[in-house]
Formats: structure tokens, sequence, C-alpha cells
């Protein structure tokens, strides 16, 4: 259906106008803050808006929502957005967290509050175009402009080695975005000498037949770019800096939004644009997924600091996520989907709460913690559900996700599954000694412990509502990335687990 009002690129651009609009109130941070918080306020009304609008709509050629215009007509560049199940979860997702990034933010951020809350919108706005953008011009065009709002909240409001961190965040993702860049020259340039035809449109370009060493190279370079953003071992090393060091609005965008855009760059472009390579290299991203589970708990057990014990702990949410992905099969595929929007939920959540401890001891050091159970019960409630659901306990939304990933792994390769549920056991035990050395056990003395107000209390209920609304009932997700899913898998070719190690 193609809207007769642009829904989609006002769902894009929005973000963009609220922080301008929130840039002009610099002088009076109070009213500043609530210009952003009701910009991104009237953002996740748009994207429920399309809820109503696409209800039982029959996809047009695998869209639900489309736009489409011509914008440099010399160089075949549309100014093209489509929107099926898989982006409206993910833009639900992004307008949610953008919402609670402002929220969360209130009492913490105290200078130049203005711009911190304009990066925040802006960063929506450059996420919600890669989930949007179906040329791939546009596409990378807002992939590129993710960097900058996450680099400043990093490296302006940031902790005390910011510096170091937004550094190593930048260098890392724009090494992977400009190999991206002259991959996606390349195969523009090749198709249209192939074709005669020259176009970023990704319906173009899927059908692009080249030699089979020029789509190896290809694949790769889109590849390293994904697997840098996502981020997937061994190329995770900016991570843990960048979450360490951000602000607790920029760990939500980080772990919530932006290793999103990796995971969906890679089902929505890299795999349908290289079946060919993509078969081939599936089992060594199958491998590199399962390592990650496994390292990231480890090195999740080593630590200390609370915030980047969950930092890591991303690296073995995602690995699982890719992991299904590279199976290939209808179920791990709707399981990694689902478990994007379980991640960004759950380990959300944790960041917050570890935010709020932090904001209250100044410490995020576990040795520091103890007996919160008793000094703040309603945090300990919210801490323990989270803590719970990033672990897996059935009834909770981390629970669906996994258990359709480690089915389709058993039915793919028994072995492969064995080491992944294995791999998982780890994550029991790191979350655990999260868990007892946080609520339990004696508390510090002299320590004054507030429980939460009102506010925080709005925050996590929000999130904790959605946590046990996707473990109890979580079919109609499952509906609406059902046909999405299975159009994926037509378009790439490869027959479902074809491959065997």
């Amino acid at each position: 259906m193609t809207a007769t009002f642009p829904l989609l690129s006002a769902i894009i651009f929005w973000p963009l106008i609220g922080a301008a609009l929130t840039l002009a109130t610099s002088r009076t941070p109070r009213l500043g803050r609530w210009v952003s918080l009701g910009a991104a306020a009237l953002e996740l009304c748009l994207v429920l808006s399309l809820y109503a609008l696409v209800v039982d709509q029959a996809p047009v050629r695998g869209w639900l929502l489309v736009e489409d215009a011509p914008w440099i007509v010399r160089f075949g560049i549309r100014y093209s957005l489509g929107l099926d199940g898989i982006s409206l979860a993910l833009i639900s997702l992004t307008a949610l967290l953008g919402a609670i990034g402002v929220l969360v933010s209130w009492p913490q951020v105290k200078e130049r509050p203005a711009p911190f809350y304009a990066m925040l919108l802006f960063s929506q706005t450059t996420v919600m175009g890669v989930f949007l953008a179906t040329d791939l011009f546009l596409f990378t065009l807002f992939w590129e402009l993710q960097l900058i709002p996450t680099l400043f909240l990093i490296g302006i409001w940031g902790h005390e080695r910011r510096g170091p961190a937004a550094l190593k965040f930048f260098l890392y993702n724009m090494g992977g975005s400009l190999l991206m860049l002259v991959a996606l020259i390349s195969l523009y340039l090749a198709s249209g000498k192939a074709s005669g035809v020259y176009s970023f449109a990704l319906s173009h370009l899927c059908w692009t037949v080249l030699s089979p060493e020029l789509t190896m190279l290809l694949f790769v370079a889109f590849l390293l770019a994904m697997a840098i953003k996502i981020p997937l071992f061994p190329l995770h090393g900016w991570l843990p800096d960048a979450h360490t060091e951000a602000p607790t609005a920029g760990s939500i965008i980080l772990a919530g939004l932006l290793l999103k855009t990796g995971v969906y760059a890679l089902i929505r472009i890299a795999i349908p644009l290289f079946p060919g390579p993509a078969q081939k290299l599936l089992p060594l991203l199958l491998c590199l997924g399962l390592i990650a589970i496994g390292y990231g708990s480890l090195v999740s057990l080593r630590q200390r600091d609370m915030k980047r014990l969950v930092a890591y702990s991303s690296i073995g949410h995602l690995g699982l996520i890719v992991a299904g992905i590279a199976v290939l099969d209808r179920l791990t595929l709707s399981g990694a989907i689902l478990q994007m929007v379980n991640h960004g939920l759950t380990t959300s959540a944790l960041f917050i709460m570890v935010g709020m401890l932090d904001e209250r001891f100044r410490t995020r050091a576990l040795s520091e913690y103890g007996g919160i159970w008793g000094s703040m019960p309603c945090f300990g409630g919210f801490f323990l559900l989270f803590g719970l659901a990033s672990l897996g306990l059935p009834g909770l939304n981390n629970f669906v996700g996994e258990i359709l990933i480690l089915v389709g792994l058993f039915r793919a390769q028994p072995l492969l599954g064995g080491v992944a549920a294995t791999t998982m056991v780890l994550t029991l035990l790191y979350m655990l000694q999260l868990l007892e050395g946080t609520l339990f056990g004696p508390a510090p003395e002299g320590r004054v412990a507030v429980d939460l107000d009102a506010r925080e209390i709005t925050i996590l209920a929000t999130l904790a509502l959605l946590v046990v609304g996707l473990g109890l009932f979580p079919q109609p997700f499952l509906n609406l990335i059902q046909d999405p899913v299975q159009r994926l898998l037509d378009q790439t070719g490869i027959p479902a687990l074809a491959w065997r190690l």
C-alpha cells in the first residue's frame, strides 16, 4: 500500500525536528526536557498508529507500506522506504527505547541537557532510516549517520574515560562503514555494467549476476561491516568500553538499537544480495556465533563492574542471534528476530537499573553492594525480574526466542545444538552472580538507600509488562513476522538446513 500521507517519512524525520526544537530551548533546560519527551512520545504514537493502518493488510510485493520518489535521478538513486512485519517490530522498539532514554536521563544529565536530548532524538532518526530504507544509497546514508550522535553521547556526556572509548567506537565502526561503502559502489557499477540499468534499489541489485569471485569479495566486505556493528567475536573490541563509559541513555541506544541495525542489515541486505557466498560462509558464521556465546559469558563471569558485566553479556546474546540466523531456517530466523527485540528490552532494563544504582551510590563495583532487597524492595523485585528474563527463565521473553533458536540448532546439527545449550549455562552463572552480589547478603554499613520513585517505576513497569507479555503471549509477534521471514528465506534461494558440518 502506498501511503497518501508520508507516514514513514514522518516517523523518520519527526525526531530530527524534535531535536531542532529541543536545541531552541537551550536557555531553559526544564522546558527542553519536556519538549524532548513530547517529541519522543509523539514519535511512539506515530509508530503505534501503523498497527491500526496495516492490520490485516495484504502485503504488496512483500511490503505493507511503501514510499517511493525519484531523488538523484542521474545516478539511479531513489527515496524508497518500505515497511513489513520485521521493520515494524524494530521501529516499535526504537520508538519505545527512545522515549525511555529521554525519561531516564532527566535527573542524570545536568550539563548541556538540550544538546544531549537533541542527540538522542537525532539517533532515533538514523536508526529509523536504517530499518525503513529500501534504496541502498539511502540505507548507507542513515547507516553512516548513526555514528555521529552516538559519538557525541559517549564523548561529551560519558564517564571518566569517555574520550578513548568514543574514539575506539568511531574508528571500529567507521572502518566497517567505509568498507561497506566501497563494496556498495563496486556492486552498483558492476550491476549497471552487466544489466545496463544503474540503480541502488535493493530489489534490483538482488537480481544482479556477477562472477563468483567478485560476489564473494563484496559479501565479505558487507559482512565485516555488519559484524563490527553487531558486534560479532572477534570484532567486538569497541563494545565493552563504549558501554562502560556511555551515559545510561547512550547504553540504551547502543544495546537496544545500534547493535540491532547490524543484525537487521545481515538478514535484510547481505544474505539476500549474495546468497551464493552466504551459503558458503554460513557454517563459519555459525561457529563464530557459538564462540561468542561462550566467550561473552566467560568474560562476564570475571567482571566486577556491573555495567561492564552487562556489556559483555550482550556479546553472548548477540552470538546466539547470529547462530540462529546462520542456520537460515524459518524457526531459528523467527527466534533470532524475536530475540533482537527481547535483548533490546531486557539488556536496556539492566543498564537502566545499574545506572539507577550508580546515581544513588556513585559506584558500579559489585563488591560495594549487597542487601538491596531489604533496603530497596521495589528495585529488588524489578532487578530480579529482568535478571531472570536475561538468563531465559520460562514464562519470560528471552526464553521463547532462545528455545526457538535452540530447537532449530538441534534440528540442523544436534552436536552444535548441544554446544550452544552447554555454553548458555554460563549465562546462568554470571547472572546469578550479579543478582546474588547485588540483592542479597549484608548491606554496607552507613549506606542510605532510597527506593524507586514514580518516574523510575513507570519506566521499569513498562519494560516489565513487555517482558512478561512476550514471554506468555509471543504468538502475535510471531504472526507479525511470519510472512516476511518466509519471503526472506524464499528470496535467498538457500534451502533450509541444506548445509551440514
